[in-house]
């Protein structure tokens, strides 16, 4: 995989940028909207950091590895949060019956 991302550098650039671009719009998004040129500046900085991670990538570094484990990890959290809220939706609806 690692030698096929090196042969395809533009196929990993993009996927490291799409999987950046994931990771900090589910972990360190803020609930608020910002101003279109602070979001055009905020993806034109990711562009240039996913370039820079292009480069460690490029060197042999499992950086596309390590993105795809944070967002398994995310999604991991996900499921156990549907989890959790089916459970208590179901104690609860337990908790009707009985009264």
């Amino acid at each position: 995989m690692q030698s096929w991302f090196a042969e395809h550098p533009i196929v990993a650039y993009i996927v490291i940028f799409i999987l950046l671009t994931y990771v900090y719009n589910r972990v360190f998004r803020v609930n608020q909207k910002l101003g279109v040129g602070k979001e055009i500046m905020l993806y034109i900085m990711m562009a240039v950091g996913s370039g820079m991670l292009l480069i460690f990538q490029h060197d042999k570094l499992p950086i596309i590895q390590c993105l795809l484990v944070a967002v398994g990890l995310m999604l991991l959290v996900r499921v156990r949060y549907l989890v959790e809220a089916r459970q208590k939706r179901r104690a609860a609806a337990d908790a009707a019956k009985r009264q």
